[in-house]
């Protein structure tokens, strides 16, 4: 009557508190596979996992994948805490409940997992039959792309991140991020199959031969380079690692104007020097007077500056609109507006219901305007090329949209991101963040800087690995080299559209061979 015996069904399947919380444990540690802490295989072994409670589930399966999400962003974005309390001003009880609503909220882009495999296994009780294996893959993947988009989007904790180092990133540059957790979980479940002695022995060699050849394929496209340097420069990357308490106060925009300034004074020689997001904070004929001066220590010195800053447009003498922007300086021109808003942190959905409640609603450039979708780029005039060198820029979050970054690099030479992840203190969200910026590099094939307000600032190679990079919470100047590309990757052409191909046809596939099962068994005599 005890221990183990009262999680198991007489059937020998699993009760539902334990389905529930071996779920939640998977999508809890399917949070180690990723930055900080690398543990990739968990991707393969979380995903497994909740196959295995979907296939094998009577009931309940809803529930199910709704819990696995809950451990994944319980545990996978538990840096949301910090800004809410720390920097938000808000209680912890408070900030427990808000992160406690978002995580119940984004746990539900699981839901379709459950409700698809649920829908296919009241025609097919078969436990592993392919058709579930395929339905899995492809809501898994259709979950990923709504994430994309879906009310702005979320794009975080993709399993196609995690891969970044293994063999498997070959795929980024010609199918995506989006792609490559397509892989990942068919890899999983086909592998599954082919294990399963239930199976008959065609299936069972058919699984191992798409897991060896998908790995296979990995291996091969891991060596093949997609885009050529056409020169090699100088970068300087300011980290000025200003307390985001203060940041905004008034009396301390200057002093950290001279921060920053103290800090460039060695580095003019660079070709490029960044000031990472917010660097400046003012307004007006203050920002005037100092980026007149960044100007012209940039034409001095023949260096091209990039400062991420508010830039502010009057519509009258009462109302205007400020903008999250990087704009160029010196030998660099033009300006990049954030396009990509993040809810409560860019902007406050509802506010003139919301403001004033907390203060969590009033912080800091929470009132941004959304920058053009289609913008030009930032320019970078460099010795040795033929023609300026145009910068695709995403501003903080935005560098989690592949496809957005893409259009941008069309024309590119380099990627560069600016950021302030003060917001999230010593969390890991810092380290995900930096994680996801490298699979852009990769997907593009091109260099990348980031330059953040307290780390990690770097420097990232077309291969998406880190060739410089400064620790957190130090304000100093990270010198490196980075090199122009010319030529495109697959992804930079077509984007995500083999992925959303592939998709398609897993559920055309699957939907028919459930519709096929279906008449079959209702003409049985």
């Amino acid at each position: 009557m005890g221990g183990a015996d009262s999680d198991v069904s007489p059937s020998g399947r699993l009760r539902l508190p334990a389905q529930l919380l071996l779920g939640f444990i998977a999508g809890a540690v399917y949070t180690l596979a990723f930055a900080p802490f690398h543990y990739w295989p968990l991707t393969f072994a979380s995903v497994a996992t909740l196959f295995l409670l979907l296939s094998r589930a009577e009931e309940r399966m809803l529930l199910i994948a709704w819990v696995f999400g809950l451990g994944k962003y319980g545990v996978g974005v538990s840096w949301i805490y910090v800004s809410i309390h720390q920097y938000g001003g808000v209680s912890p009880l408070l900030a427990g409940f808000m992160v406690a609503v978002f995580v119940a909220f984004m746990a539900l882009f699981c839901l379709p997992m459950g409700w698809f495999l649920g829908k296919l296994k009241a025609l097919d009780h078969n436990i592993s039959n392919p058709v579930l294996a395929m339905a899995f893959v492809a809501t898994w993947v259709l979950m990923e792309w709504m994430l994309t988009w879906f009310l702005t989007g979320f794009p975080w904790l993709f399993a196609g991140h995690s891969m970044l180092g293994t063999p498997l990133q070959g795929y980024a540059p010609v199918i995506g991020t989006l792609g490559i957790s397509l892989v990942v979980v068919t890899i999983t479940v086909a592998a599954m199959l082919s294990a399963d002695s239930a199976q008959t022995s065609i299936v069972r060699l058919g699984m191992s031969g798409v897991v060896l050849v998908l790995v296979g394929l990995g291996f091969s496209l891991d060596r093949q380079v997609w885009t050529k340097p056409t020169g090699r420069y100088g970068a300087a990357l300011v980290q000025g690692n200003i307390d985001q308490a203060i940041k905004w106060d008034a009396d301390q925009r200057l002093i950290n104007v001279r921060k920053h300034m103290q800090l460039s004074e060695e580095h003019w020689d660079a070709d490029v020097l960044i000031w990472p997001e917010f660097a400046l904070t003012l307004y007006g004929q203050d920002a005037v007077m100092v980026t007149d001066l960044l100007n012209r220590r940039g034409d001095v010195s023949h260096t091209n500056v990039v400062v991420g800053m508010p830039d502010v447009h009057w519509q009258d003498q009462e109302r205007y609109q400020v903008f999250n922007s990087a704009q160029g300086f010196g030998r660099a021109s033009g300006k990049f507006a954030k396009h990509h808003l993040v809810p409560f942190g860019d902007y406050v959905p509802l506010q003139d219901y919301l403001r004033g409640l907390i203060e969590f609603f009033d912080l800091p450039m929470s009132n941004a305007s959304r920058g053009a979708r289609n913008q030009t780029n930032i320019v970078l005039t460099l010795s040795g090329q033929d023609q300026a060198v145009e910068v695709a820029t995403g501003i903080c979050y935005e560098i989690a949209y592949g496809d957005s970054l893409r259009r941008q690099a069309e024309t590119s030479g380099l990627l560069l991101t600016i950021s302030n992840d003060t917001w999230f203190g010593r969390s890991i969200g810092p380290h995900q963040h930096m994680q996801i910026a490298q699979m852009r590099a990769l997907e593009n094939g091109r260099w990348l800087l980031r330059a953040t307000n307290n780390g990690a600032s770097g420097i990232v190679n077309p291969r998406g690995e880190i060739t410089a990079e400064l620790p957190q919470f130090e304000a100093n100047v990270l010198r490196g080299e980075f090199e122009v590309m010319k030529g495109r990757t697959p992804y930079s052409k077509l984007g995500d559209i083999p992925a959303l191909f592939l998709l398609t046809v897993l559920l055309v596939v699957t939907v028919t061979r459930s519709r096929r099962t279906n008449f079959s068994q209702e003409t049985k005599p």
